[in-house]
């Protein structure tokens, strides 16, 4: 048996004449070019980056809230409602800013949403 010589119902297709193709310019997926060109991708960077700057000063301001929390404590014994309940707003917002930053979710944190009151919902990360 010689291998090679293509099978009996191979066709070399004619270099010269226009194939018709099953596929569509429209129906196509859309390649690495296409994902590189995209305008959403790139105005999504520019807001991770802000939620990164963002983050990283909510860190500073949760360390704030840490010190005076303990100072309050040891001062008098209670801790601070105030506190309390900022320290719980800030870790919620810091968590939407992770569960951004990792296309968990779409939603854009703070500015451009409302302040999280309290702890984050169980349905926050979408599916």
């Amino acid at each position: 048996m010689n291998t090679n010589r293509p099978p009996p119902d191979h066709e070399v297709p004619d270099p010269d004449s226009e194939a018709e193709s099953d596929f569509d310019e429209q129906s196509r997926a859309p390649g690495l070019e296409d994902h590189i060109k995209s305008g959403v991708t790139w105005k999504r960077l520019l807001f991770m980056i802000l939620f990164v700057a963002l983050w990283s000063i909510s860190r500073i301001v949760v360390l704030a809230v840490v010190v005076l929390q303990f100072f309050w404590v040891l001062l008098s014994g209670q801790t601070n409602a105030r506190l309390l309940s900022f320290g719980l707003s800030l870790a919620t917002y810091s968590y939407q800013i992770i569960v951004y930053l990792s296309y968990n979710s779409e939603e854009q944190p703070f500015p451009f949403s409302d302040w999280p009151a309290g702890a984050p919902d169980a349905g926050t990360v979408e599916e």
